[in-house]
C-alpha cells in the first residue's frame, strides 16, 4: 500500500467515497464534498439543519465508505462529561480502578444535537477536537487515529438548548447544511426505501488507500504566494465589515488555507487556485463571524457577509499549466 499516493489517486478515491455516500444519502454533491473536505483537512464538521434531512445517515455512510468505526452521541441537557469521554470504574475482581472509554473513542463520531448539552459537557469535546486526546483524573488518553467529529445542531429548536461558545465553534473547520431535498429527491428516497428490506442503507469501503494516507495528500498541494495573500486579505476584510463585531481570527485564516488545499486535492489538483478559495470560503468563514447587535436584529445572513467580502477583495491572477476545474 503506497504511503505517498498521487493527487490523481486521491481524487479517484474521493470520487468513490462521494459516489458511495451519495448512493445512500439524498444530498447535494457540493455538500458532501464540503464534509469530505473537512475530513481531508484533518478538521471537524458542523451541520446545522432541521431534523430528518439525513445528517446521521451521512455520518454513518461516510464512516462505512472510509472503512472506519462509527459512534453516535446523543447530546441532552442531563448528559455529563464522563458520559462522553469515559470514566474510571472500580474492578472488584482486580481490586483497582480501570478506565472505560466513552463513545468519543471512535474514528467518526457523530455528536448529535450538540447544542442541547450544557456548556460543561460541550467543553468535554474541546480538548478531544483540538488535541486528539482526553484527560481524565490527570491521565491522558489518546483517541483513535483518524479522529473526525461531525456535530449537528438544530436551528429551529430554541428551548432547552445552549449556544455553542465561540471557542467551540472555531474548532469546526467547516459548517454546512443539507436543507430539504427537491420533490424528485424526496421521491427518490421513497423509491430507494421500497427497493430494500432494511430501513437504512449500509455502505462498505471500496478503498485501497488508508484514510490516514488520504489525509496526507493536502500537505503536498502547492499554494502560490499570491493565493496566500488572497486568503489573508479575505480574513482581514471580514474584520473590517461594519456588520461584523469579530471577524475571522488568524486561526480561521489557517483553517481556510488548510481547507483550500484539501478541496484542491479532492478535485485532483496539485495546486490551489483562487476559485478553490472562493468555493470553500463560505463554509469556512461564515460560522466564525460574530455579528454586531444591529446586524443580528436585522437578521443579517453571515454567508451574505462572506459573499460581500469575496466581491470586495481583488482576485489574483495566477496561471498554472493545464489549469482547469
Amino acid at each position: 500500500m503506497s504511503t505517498d499516493p498521487s493527487i490523481d489517486d486521491v481524487a479517484d478515491h474521493c470520487k468513490i467515497i462521494l459516489d458511495d455516500v451519495g448512493d445512500a444519502v439524498i444530498a447535494e454533491r457540493e455538500t458532501l464534498e464540503t464534509v469530505l473536505t473537512g475530513f481531508l483537512a484533518r478538521g471537524h464538521v458542523l451541520l446545522e439543519d432541521v431534523p430528518g434531512t439525513g445528517k446521521t445517515l451521512t455520518a454513518r455512510s461516510l464512516a462505512g465508505a472510509l472503512g472506519l468505526s462509527f459512534t453516535r452521541i446523543q447530546f441532552t441537557p442531563d448528559l455529563l462529561p464522563a458520559d462522553v469521554t469515559g470514566s474510571y470504574v472500580f474492578n472488584e475482581k482486580a481490586q483497582e480502578f480501570e478506565f472505560r472509554p466513552g463513545p468519543i473513542f471512535g474514528n467518526v463520531v457523530l455528536a448529535d444535537e450538540i447544542n442541547r448539552a450544557s456548556p460543561k459537557t460541550q467543553a468535554a469535546l474541546l480538548e478531544a477536537m483540538a488535541e486528539g486526546q482526553v484527560s481524565i483524573d490527570g491521565t491522558t488518553h489518546e483517541l483513535p487515529e483518524p479522529f473526525f467529529v461531525i456535530a449537528t445542531q438544530n436551528p429551529i429548536e430554541q428551548e432547552g438548548t445552549f449556544p455553542l461558545p465561540e471557542a467551540q465553534v472555531d474548532r469546526f473547520i467547516v459548517k454546512t447544511s443539507f436543507g430539504y431535498p427537491s420533490a424528485s429527491g424526496e421521491l427518490e428516497i421513497l423509491n430507494r426505501r421500497a427497493d430494500r428490506t432494511d430501513r437504512t442503507p449500509s455502505v462498505t469501503s471500496r478503498l485501497s488507500l488508508a484514510p490516514a494516507t488520504l489525509r496526507k495528500a493536502p500537505e503536498t498541494v502547492h499554494v502560490d504566494g499570491e493565493v496566500r495573500e488572497y486568503i489573508v486579505s479575505l480574513s482581514r476584510a471580514s474584520r473590517d465589515d461594519s456588520r461584523v463585531q469579530t471577524g475571522v481570527s488568524p486561526r480561521g485564516t489557517q483553517r481556510l488555507f488548510e481547507a483550500t488545499r484539501a478541496y484542491a486535492a479532492l478535485r485532483g489538483r496539485s495546486y490551489v487556485t483562487p476559485d478553490h478559495v472562493a468555493r470553500i470560503a463560505p463554509a469556512v468563514m461564515a460560522h466564525r463571524l460574530v455579528l454586531t447587535p444591529d446586524a443580528r436584529v436585522d437578521s443579517v445572513d453571515k454567508r451574505a457577509v462572506v459573499a460581500d467580502v469575496l466581491d470586495s477583495v481583488p482576485v489574483p491572477t495566477v496561471t498554472y499549466a493545464n489549469q482547469s476545474d
